[in-house]
């Protein structure tokens, strides 16, 4: 694929992911003047759960002193508002009692992280904005599910966003195409659309895309291709507990060849690497390098690499290692 053709790819996978956030129109809406004054006293005691009423209501009022009556009913209204809430602040629904917080961290190097520990990943991706912490694990947990599997990357693709997007099949699949021919080293974030909206906020065609974006990107994280001409593929996951470090060696001696991974944990961890017929499992009680390894390799067999760190307790993370010629 020639550079004009990666850079019109990249440029049609920009403008779809623009074109709803500058065409979007605002909504319209629609009210009506009152025209007259006599439920203002069931009103105020709606909005102030009864608390006060206005005394008198003189029984009709000249239309030209509507828009003043309402000015001053609205004036009176704020100030009510502003002094019960000033009496009686609001409470989050964690807080029992009104509670102080510090404006900033008095500690610079603690820092808030996701609540699902592999979550932390995400901020490696090249994506114009953030994925939803649960949108990203929905697809992680699917891209996991696929990596080993058959599947050419188009299909896989479709698979793990489709729950997503369980009516939009035909437009999932057309997005697929014009992702999976789009290079991931053409696609950078400094040349991708500003979208200010977040996620929620987006027209499907622009979820859909961004979710396969992050997709394609996933499988490629957690699958290591090595050869005779490649021996060595390094990777590196961002976690809650700190960055997962994995080099994989493949290692040929005449006939003989072998799968060596040294991974560097940030917590105390299981590393388990497994074929069809073998498997081997290290187990470190502290954070530091293990290493795990397998003889007798075979070429074009797809071996799986578990990552389980005991501080995230949660399901391990696959990585997929595909030793080829």
């Amino acid at each position: 694929m020639n550079s004009d053709s990666e850079s019109l790819q990249n440029q049609l996978l920009a403008w779809l992911l623009a074109e709803y956030a500058q065409t979007g129109e605002p909504n319209l809406v629609e009210c009506e003047e009152n025209e007259g004054v006599e439920n203002f006293s069931e009103i105020v005691a709606a909005l102030n759960g009864g608390a006060f009423e206005l005394k008198s209501i003189p029984p009709t009022f000249r239309l030209g002193e509507i828009p003043t009556v309402q000015e001053r009913f609205q004036a009176v209204l704020k100030r009510r508002l502003q002094s019960q809430i000033q009496n009686h602040p609001p409470l989050f629904p964690w807080e029992a009692q009104l509670t102080e917080y510090p404006e900033c961290l008095d500690n610079p190097s603690i820092e808030l992280v996701p609540v699902w520990g592999w979550a932390a990943q995400q901020s490696k991706l090249n994506l114009p904005i953030p994925l939803p912490e649960r949108v990203f694990q929905q697809l992680l947990e699917k891209c996991q599910a696929l990596v080993a599997s058959s599947l050419p990357l188009g299909a896989k693709l479709v698979a793990a966003v489709e729950s997503l997007f369980p009516e939009d099949s035909q437009a999932l699949n057309d997005l697929a195409g014009l992702v999976l021919r789009t290079p991931s080293r053409s696609v950078d974030v400094e040349t991708m659309p500003n979208l200010e909206s977040e996620y929620p906020d987006l027209q499907p065609p622009q979820q859909m895309a961004l979710s396969l974006l992050a997709a394609k990107q996933l499988l490629e994280n957690l699958t290591l291709p090595i050869s005779a001409t490649n021996p060595v593929v390094e990777r590196q996951w961002l976690t809650s507990a700190g960055v997962l470090t994995l080099k994989v060696e493949y290692q040929t001696q005449g006939q003989v060849t072998k799968l060596k991974v040294q991974s560097e944990l940030p917590s105390k961890a299981i590393v388990k690497l497994q074929g069809d017929a073998s498997q081997a499992i290290a187990d470190s009680s502290s954070p530091g390098c293990l290493s795990v390894e397998l003889h007798d390799t075979q070429p074009n067999q797809t071996y799986t690499l578990e990552v389980e760190l005991k501080e995230i307790d949660q399901k391990p993370l696959l990585f997929v290692i595909v030793p080829t010629m």
